[in-house]
């Protein structure tokens, strides 16, 4: 009887496709020739199914390791422990059909019958895939090929995956409303009732990537007061006030800095390296001052006087020229120089720049840059002299750029394009250059002396350009 068998555990290899199954037996039908085990195990891992079905024709070894009641059966003589009868009409009935088509049957699609519980809502997909799967199998050992679906998943898939997925309705789970209102940091559902300008007054404040989140005083644009005032203002790029000072004031302040000990020695050289650095950077800065381009360094024509103003071009020649630029300094020999001159061309002369005393000796062709330092706050009669007249007419028949570096207030002679202050800008007469301002480092206490309530402008540079306030 099928009944006898019931219990035992089995092992059921069927092949190298299906795999070696172990488990109880559950159900011997004669009728369909299929055998059942509950708890089944593929391979050693435990199926995610709680019953599997075999067909007779696809088991190619069955191996009993646990037989119930076999000394009952032995002693009372009902049959032979050794295996079921419908494997005797089964397997062994088909021994030599498997003997012939080997070949055959290792390519043979799956025929485990799933049997589901009543009542499953996966049970009409289960029939369906075995219909589809016995069919394929009673169409003949030589039907049709199986589809690349069945080759590729047709083996050891989970039957649960036939049951299609509610994208509805679990879409229909997500309430959108309430998780943005837990992201713009509201209550969520109890906001729902509120209306929206109410919501949107609980909101915090958003920021930008580029603002910063924490509370601050508000930005006061006029930082610099004077107590003359001069014709005109200027800003930086970030808004900040700037305002001219009269010449008077602006030599009050350097004599006040000049007494806590900032030198004339001492400007001179802040002034060389700031001057120097814009001028560097007018040349073109990296892409033209490069171990690669020392074929075509930039060519920079000096024009300074033989006063404190001329000291200062003489020292941002001398910054220029250990930058590998070619320099040419133009300064008068036959006119008595300042001691700070002197001394800047002493220094000067231990670099590899040149110095001429003759405009004749200037270059005729076009340089890259004409740095102007020939006027003087001090002596305005200067421009009368005859070395001061030719050479203004050759930096303006020159059709390169002029930087003119700290010039007084009075018309300037030399059309510059660049113009650099310091400190604090001066009241440049018709001046349609752009101007830029450099920090030559006078402490804030010192402006306070003169009258003047300053907070430094600059921010992390040392030359900034100014814009006229209209």
């Amino acid at each position: 009887m099928s009944t006898d068998w019931l219990g035992s555990l089995v092992s059921i290899n069927c092949g190298v496709t299906l795999g070696v199954y172990q488990g109880a037996v559950s159900c011997v039908d004669h009728a369909s020739q299929t055998i059942s085990l509950r708890q089944p195990y593929r391979n050693g891992v435990r199926c995610p199914v709680p019953e599997v079905t075999f067909s007779a024709m696809d088991i190619k070894e069955l191996k009993f390791q646990d037989i119930q009641n076999t000394v009952n059966k032995r002693s009372s003589g009902q049959g032979s422990a050794t295996e079921p009868s419908f494997i005797s009409a089964g397997a062994h009935g088909q021994s030599n059909r498997a003997t012939s088509d080997s070949a055959h049957s290792s390519s043979a699609p799956i025929t485990i019958l799933r049997r589901v519980p009543a009542g499953s809502s996966n049970s009409r997909g289960a029939a369906h895939a075995t219909q589809r799967r016995n069919g394929v199998r009673n169409g003949g050992a030589r039907g049709p090929v199986r589809s690349k679906d069945d080759e590729c998943f047709g083996d050891g898939t989970d039957e649960d995956l036939d049951t299609d997925f509610d994208f509805e309705g679990n879409l229909a789970l997500f309430d959108k409303a309430a998780v943005f209102s837990q992201i713009d940091g509201t209550s969520g559902h109890s906001n729902k009732a509120q209306p929206q300008s109410a919501q949107a007054e609980q909101r915090p404040q958003s920021y930008r990537h580029d603002q910063n989140i924490l509370e601050a005083k508000p930005i006061i644009y006029r930082q610099i007061t004077v107590p003359l005032h001069g014709s005109k203002e200027y800003c930086t790029d970030s808004g900040l006030v700037v305002p001219c000072i009269p010449y008077k004031l602006h030599k009050r302040l350097l004599e006040a800095a000049e007494h806590w000990g900032l030198s004339v020695k001492r400007r001179l050289e802040t002034i060389g390296v700031c001057s120097s650095q814009m001028a560097l950077s007018l040349l073109g800065g990296p892409n033209r001052l490069n171990p690669k381009n020392i074929h075509q360094k930039p060519i920079v024509i000096l024009l300074c006087g033989p006063h404190n103003q001329g000291a200062q071009g003489v020292s941002c020649g001398r910054h220029l020229a250990n930058h590998e630029v070619e320099v040419i300094l133009f300064l008068p020999s036959f006119v008595k120089m300042d001691e700070s001159v002197a001394r800047e061309v002493s220094l000067y002369s231990r670099t590899s720049g040149v110095q001429v005393a003759s405009v004749s000796e200037l270059p005729a062709s076009p340089v890259d840059l004409v740095i102007n330092c020939l006027d003087s706050h001090e002596n305005p009669q200067l421009k009368e002299q005859s070395w001061y007249r030719s050479a203004a007419d050759w930096a303006n028949r020159n059709r390169a750029p002029v930087l003119s570096i700290d010039p007084p207030v009075s018309e300037q002679t030399v059309q510059a394009k660049w113009t650099l202050s310091l400190g604090l800008p001066l009241p440049l007469a018709g001046n349609e250059s752009k101007l830029y301002l450099c920090d030559i480092g006078i402490p804030k206490l010192v402006y306070k002396e003169v009258g003047i309530s300053y907070h430094s402008p600059f921010g992390c540079k040392f030359v900034i350009p100014l814009h006229l306030v209209q």
